[in-house]
């Protein structure tokens, strides 16, 4: 059995990665606000700087473990689209961001997509080779 995971999956997994490297991003972009902020909204805004940071970080990996071929890490990525879905539907509703919301939507819905195909299932269950059977 080859260690090598489908091209699906690799791609599903560096969309995962991005989507927790942009997680990350957004820690920092939180931790130098709060510098500026001062007092309690400086220690608030330095803790979700840093639960933004370890959950980008923990995405990362998981996004890097399908690119890697790990199959174990495949539903947790496909939890994770799930998770990002009520965030699409922020940005497109609420927060009025459309473009943002549509640009996040598709990729969201393009790795879950990619996660939930029947090559990556059947590689998942370590299935490789089912015409051999």
């Amino acid at each position: 059995m080859p260690d090598v995971a489908p091209q699906n999956v690799r791609v599903a997994g560096a969309l995962v990665a991005a989507q927790g490297a942009v997680a990350v991003v957004f820690a920092v972009v939180l931790a130098v606000r709060a510098f500026g902020a001062g007092g309690q909204a400086m220690s608030l805004g330095l803790a979700e700087g840093a639960f933004f940071l370890l959950v980008g970080a923990a995405v990362v990996a998981i996004g890097l473990g399908l690119v890697r071929g790990k199959r174990g890490v495949r539903t947790p990525a496909i939890v994770i689209q799930l998770l990002l879905l009520p965030a699409v539907y922020s940005l497109i509703g609420p927060s009025g961001q459309l473009l943002l919301g549509i640009v996040a939507g598709v990729v969201v819905i393009l790795t879950f997509l990619l996660l939930i195909s029947d090559q990556a299932r059947r590689w998942s269950m370590g299935d490789d080779y089912p015409d051999e059977a």
